[in-house]
Parts: structure tokens; sequence; C-alpha cells
């Protein structure tokens, strides 16, 4: 099941009232992202991507959280019912599906790593999955360059794993494939 658009815009709202933070205007730039890609491919529901990319990133309602957001992300959209939208809430930070391949803290307890380890395995990856993934390497505030979004996670990281960034760039071809035109040209990225 998936919210709305008018409820996971409310739910976006009430979570940057909890949490302020860049983080609520990511989630939009990572929804309009995904709607125009998903529009452009014919194959895909652009009101259903534009949801998942609002609520991709939900779980940092919660509080200032590396790998907490997404745990809580996904149990809060599990709680609600939003089986979809729990689903990318994990999905969106694994494009190679494996937690060791997290870019930040792990600030949850193992056994939460366990759970979200299993989870991550079970899931069999879709295009909605793909598309979240790839938005959230073209959304900062605003669209960006993919390889200056990876660079500047790496700078302030200290890493970004070789086969994330490969990925990264694998899924960019895809959806360019898939749409038969530039990524950047759909977005509307700002030079």
């Amino acid at each position: 099941m998936l919210p709305t658009r008018e409820k996971a815009e409310e739910l976006l709202r009430d979570g940057e009232a909890c949490n302020p933070g860049a983080w609520a205007e990511h989630s939009r730039v990572v929804a309009r992202c995904a709607e125009k890609i998903a529009a452009a491919c014919g194959d895909m529901d652009p009101e259903k991507a534009y949801v998942l990319g609002l609520l991709h990133d939900i779980g940092r309602k919660f509080g200032v959280k590396h790998m907490g957001h997404i745990y809580d992300g996904y149990r809060y959209m599990t709680e609600l019912g939003y089986d979809e939208a729990a689903r990318i809430c994990l999905s969106h930070s694994f494009s190679i599906q494996k937690l060791e391949d997290y870019i930040g803290k792990w600030d949850i307890v193992p056994e939460q790593q366990q759970e979200l380890r299993q989870l991550l395995g079970e899931l069999v990856y879709d295009d909605y999955d793909r598309l979240i993934q790839v938005c959230d390497s073209l959304a900062g505030t605003t669209v960006v360059d993919m390889e200056d979004r990876m660079a500047d996670v790496k700078r302030r990281y200290g890493s970004y794993p070789q086969d994330k960034w490969d990925k990264n760039l694998e899924l960019k071809v895809y959806f360019e494939k898939k749409m038969r035109q530039d990524i950047y040209t759909v977005v509307g990225r700002r030079e």
C-alpha cells in the first residue's frame, strides 16, 4: 500500500517539523526527479514515483541519524501500513544491496543491523527501487551532477565504495536507455 500524494506531503511536513533540516528539501527534489523520470520511461507510474521519492528519507523525522534513519523510516512506514514506502526507506541507500556498503555511521544496535541485513537480502529490486536510488544520487537540495554528489559524500565521509559509485552510474545509464534521453535533460538540472 502507498499513501496518496497529499498524505505523503503531509507526512513529510510533519517530519520536517519534528526535525528541521535540508533532508526535507532533498526529499522533495528526489520526488520531482522520480516523477519526471517515471513519466519519461512510459512504463512507470509517475505518481507512485513521486510519493516514494518524497518518503525515502522519512526516518529522518526521528532525529539526526545515519543508518538509523533507514531503520526508523522502514519501521514507521510499516506501522502506518505503507509497505511500498517502507521498502523504499530500506532500499534507497543500497544500490549494491548489501549493508556493508553503507556510507555513514552505523548508529543502530547489532540486532537492528541484522534485521536490516535480512530484510535487504530478501528484496528483489524493481525499477522503483532503482529509480529512487538514482534520484537520491542526483539530488542535494537541488538537482546536482551525480559524480559531483558522490565526490562530495566521499569528501565528507572519507570513502565511497567503488562498486556503489559504479552501480549509480550504471543506474543512470539504465534509465537514460529507458527514456531514450539524457537524465539531466529530463530532471532539469540547473547549471
